[in-house]
């Protein structure tokens, strides 16, 4: 076996080693990096995604806010259409003077007060009537 060296390597040998070492430290580098890229990949999908539904949270609440306002702006202008209309009643019932209240009801029936007084002198001849009872029908008659 002469030709072939103990000990150290030759010069192939050593630049084999090298390179057999290097592509190992460059898959190892390359497999730590490519994670380190795809977690920090991960992460940024995951903070854009939670970013997304604080986005949409917000909407939602920026629609509540918005709708609260509007029915809040629709009961201050039906408050307004409330106000006035009850105001324009006031008025109204201030124009009119005591025309809504009732007037002095006419007697019950137009009576004529010449036959009424012949009927109770009728009635004080049969003895229905008394003086007295005759007297204070005929100045109620009368309105004296």
């Amino acid at each position: 076996m002469p030709g072939r060296r103990r000990g150290r390597p030759g010069l192939a040998g050593t630049m084999a080693r090298t390179a057999v070492v290097a592509g190992t430290a460059t898959a190892v580098h390359g497999a730590m990096t490519g994670g380190k890229k795809q977690a920090a990949a991960s992460q940024q999908q995951a903070a854009a995604s939670q970013d997304a539904a604080q986005q949409q949270q917000i909407d939602q609440m920026q629609a509540q806010l918005d709708q609260a306002a509007a029915q809040q702006a629709a009961a201050d202008q039906q408050a307004a259409v409330d106000k006035a209309v009850a105001d324009a009643l006031a008025q109204q019932a201030a124009a009119q003077p005591a025309a809504a209240a009732p007037a002095v009801a006419p007697p019950a029936a137009s009576v004529d007060p010449v036959e009424k007084l012949k009927e109770l002198a009728a009635l004080k001849e049969q003895g229905v009537l008394s003086d007295e009872e005759f007297a204070a029908a005929k100045a109620k008659l009368l309105g004296t």
